[in-house]
């Protein structure tokens, strides 16, 4: 029973991660519906940003995932990059089929 709870749990924070990923990968791409003015607004979605990524993902991969987040918001003109969505993939996609 404690397995089917395990599961479940893990398959609910994998839908959470994939949503909060996509949104917050739609948060950091506003920036471009303002030209130029929109890069400032990274000074303040940067930080924030990689503080979420490590939230999200614990581990390495928060904290490797929260550096590299954190460098593609505050650079300008790479907000395109969809970090969180990558993060995801990486985790529940790329790394479940390595360790198989």
């Amino acid at each position: 029973m404690a397995e089917i709870i395990q599961i479940v749990s893990i398959e609910r924070n994998k839908t959470r991660n994939l949503f909060l990923g996509i949104l917050f990968d739609a948060i950091g791409m506003l920036s471009f519906t303002i030209p130029f003015l929109g890069e400032f607004s990274d000074v303040i979605w940067a930080p924030l940003a990689g503080f979420l990524m490590t939230w999200m993902y614990k581990g390495t991969i928060g904290k490797v995932g929260g550096v590299i987040t954190f460098i593609e918001e505050i650079l300008p003109f790479s907000d395109f990059i969809p970090t969180f969505t990558l993060t995801w993939i990486y985790k529940y996609l790329i790394k479940k089929q390595n360790a198989s």
